[in-house]
């Protein structure tokens, strides 16, 4: 069962999983099993509200999360902070939703409860143009590479040159993948409300995708997955996508405290911005269908302009 799907039809086991795997607060620090406890306990609650209203966590609007608070108020005392906490909670989840192509939008931020809410959210991880640099050359391909060290520079190739999520990824077929011709690119097919989107290679993940795509494609087909589990037909878990990215960037000496794909699918974005393209380009590359995350990603860009103006007068 892919994410997509287990977010509708088993949603408390895929954010039981999320919560495990990919989750952080603001300190972009991964909460702790007592805090892991009290969101997935909220998290269920409000699914229940949810299914009285028959909607999904991929359908709900701003009326249902109303209404839900509304429920909530009439068990809570007032003075304390139980909305402002599952308001917080709901709209991390909404971002992610968004961010992995189940919704097109947060519903939370856009109510007026919390029009300038949140102050925390964390600035984005990325890596600066060294650190890029570093991971480019890191992910060539290096004689005496074993199938292992082949598809783990491949992995990080395409996340760190495409901007591609973990799913995305985990579900690319050889034949999406396009490594000849005057346009090597990754064609990556709609899924949920994310429309389909042609995205094309850099120079730097030419060598590493196709030295993979030639050895996954000699044992299997066209139609196989790019990157299988190993020693299986099925999808690779993201685990083992999480451990890939972990140690590529720990080689060239990345430490944060996110070092997920996530990281990677920033600083090809930034990357996208440093280079000249508009806000609306950079989401349409993603997939996006909100600009949030790239107007984030410019205001480091810019912070970081303002503070070498500062330094140089």
């Amino acid at each position: 069962m892919d994410r997509m799907t287990r977010w509708i039809t088993a949603p408390e086991d895929a954010y039981r999983l999320w919560q495990e795997t990919e989750a952080v607060g603001a300190d972009r620090r991964p909460f702790s099993a007592r805090s892991r406890v009290q969101h997935t306990a909220m998290f269920d609650r409000f699914l229940r509200h949810l299914r009285t209203k028959d909607v999904t966590v991929a359908t709900f609007g701003a009326a249902d999360v109303e209404s839900f608070f509304a429920d909530v108020d009439t068990r809570c005392a007032p003075g304390t902070t139980t909305r402002l906490r599952y308001g917080k909670m709901l709209d991390r989840l909404c971002r992610h939703l968004v961010e992995e192509g189940i919704r097109t939008r947060n519903p939370v931020t856009a109510m007026a409860t919390f029009e300038r809410w949140p102050e925390d959210e964390p600035v984005p991880l990325f890596l600066d143009v060294d650190a890029d640099t570093r991971l480019q050359e890191w992910v060539q391909p290096v004689a005496g590479d074993d199938d292992r060290a082949s598809r783990n520079r491949a992995i990080v190739a395409l996340l760190l040159g495409t901007g591609m999520t973990a799913a995305e990824l985990r579900q690319t077929l050889c034949e999406h993948l396009v490594v000849d011709g005057a346009r090597p690119h990754i064609e990556v097919p709609k899924r949920g409300p994310r429309e389909s989107r042609r995205v094309s290679l850099p120079p730097f993940a030419i060598a590493p995708l196709s030295a993979w795509k030639e050895a996954v494609t000699s044992t299997s087909g066209g139609e196989s997955l790019l990157f299988p589990a190993p020693g299986s037909a099925s999808l690779v878990n993201d685990v083992l996508l999480g451990a890939v990215v972990r140690e590529s960037l720990e080689a060239i000496g990345f430490r944060a405290p996110d070092m997920s794909p996530r990281v990677l699918r920033n600083t090809y974005a930034r990357r996208q911005l440093l280079d000249g393209r508009s806000n609306v380009d950079v989401s349409r590359l993603l997939g996006l269908a909100s600009q949030r995350t790239v107007v984030r990603l410019r205001a480091t860009i810019e912070q970081s302009t303002s503070t070498q103006s500062v330094e140089l007068t």
